[in-house]
């Protein structure tokens, strides 16, 4: 199917064929786990006019919401202050092995 016959098409036709086609991408997947299926071409096939109806109704349902909510004039928004960084805590200083020694010698 081309998207441009689709296009021409009602929403109402084009929930039923999305639901036809669903079905027998249903079917086909079935009969090819069976060994059934003839044309496994119709697997992708399928697949891809289920998508493209999909993706109509999608924009079929965001152009009308995009016409019911547009704004009038919308302001760029501005760009917030950069919070200021913290300061950095000076880093423990590290005793040294004599300096432990000598503090448990004076706790004696």
């Amino acid at each position: 199917m081309k998207p441009k016959d689709l296009r021409e098409r009602s929403v109402e036709d084009l929930r039923e064929l999305e639901k036809s086609l669903a079905k027998d991408l249903f079917q086909n997947r079935f009969k090819n786990f069976t060994n059934r299926l003839d044309d496994t071409s119709a697997l992708p096939k399928a697949r891809r006019d289920l998508a493209r109806v999909k993706t109509i109704l999608r924009q079929l349902e965001l152009n009308k919401g995009a016409a019911e909510n547009a704004p009038v004039k919308s302001k760029p928004a501005k760009k917030k202050a950069a919070a200021p960084k913290k300061e950095a805590k000076p880093a423990a200083k590290k005793t040294t092995a004599k300096k432990k020694a000598a503090k448990k010698e004076e706790a004696k």
